[in-house]
């Protein structure tokens, strides 16, 4: 156990069990192993893994203290969605999709759900084809994927229905927004990150299209 690890999840998470702490431990280990031959994360963040993608991932989960049917899109390397499967073990009932278009990091992934019996599916395959496979989840999560405007785009199936998004977003979040507002409405609520001061967590929620044309 690494106290400080512990103490930086408790912070961000009301409840937290030992037996979590060790299977997030147990994943920080598996990444580094499967970083060393395939890219899964921007090497010059590797050195702040834990705060940088463990626990800024980790701060979605109380978020949403009642939602049971999570949905991630691009996951990657496992940021936000393999983390938010290992909290999902404390949360009976729930379970998270991953989708993940590029093979080896879909194994990785798969890898990984296996490795600490956490209750998610990977799909290796575009987000569009998911659209008609994926039914009615609550939260949609999405980590250095796109603009807001192009998540947007891909979500809207689920967005539209009912679910809501906790999009992370950096410094440029504002213009995203912005941005975005020309095509769609939707309701915000911004908040802040427990883990970098110039990002955010994006809640967003009844959204709509307001350009027919697209």
């Amino acid at each position: 156990m690494i106290p400080g690890r512990e103490k930086r999840l408790q912070e961000v998470l009301s409840n937290v069990s030992r037996e979590t702490v060790d299977d997030l431990l147990g994943f920080e280990e598996l990444f580094r192993k499967w970083s060393r031959t395939i890219n899964l994360a921007s090497p010059s963040t590797l050195d702040q893994l834990w705060e940088r993608h463990i626990v800024d991932s980790a701060q979605l989960f109380d978020m949403a203290p009642n939602a049971l049917k999570w949905l991630d899109l691009g996951s990657g390397g496992g940021f936000p969605g393999i983390v938010l499967a290992i909290l999902l073990k404390q949360r009976s009932g729930g379970s998270i999709d991953l989708v993940e278009s590029n093979g080896k990091k879909a194994a990785f992934l798969r890898t990984a759900i296996g490795q600490f019996s956490a209750p998610g599916t990977v799909h290796a395959m575009r987000i569009d084809a998911t659209w008609a496979k994926i039914a009615a989840p609550e939260i949609i999560t999405a980590r250095a994927l796109a603009s807001l405007s192009r998540l947007f785009t891909l979500a809207e199936p689920w967005l539209t229905r009912g679910a809501v998004a906790l999009f992370q977003k950096g410094r440029d979040y504002r213009r995203e927004i912005e941005e975005s507002r020309d095509a769609w409405s939707f309701h915000l609520v911004e908040r802040e990150s427990a883990v970098d001061k110039d990002s955010v967590v994006l809640q967003i929620s009844n959204l709509r299209r307001t350009d027919t044309n697209q």
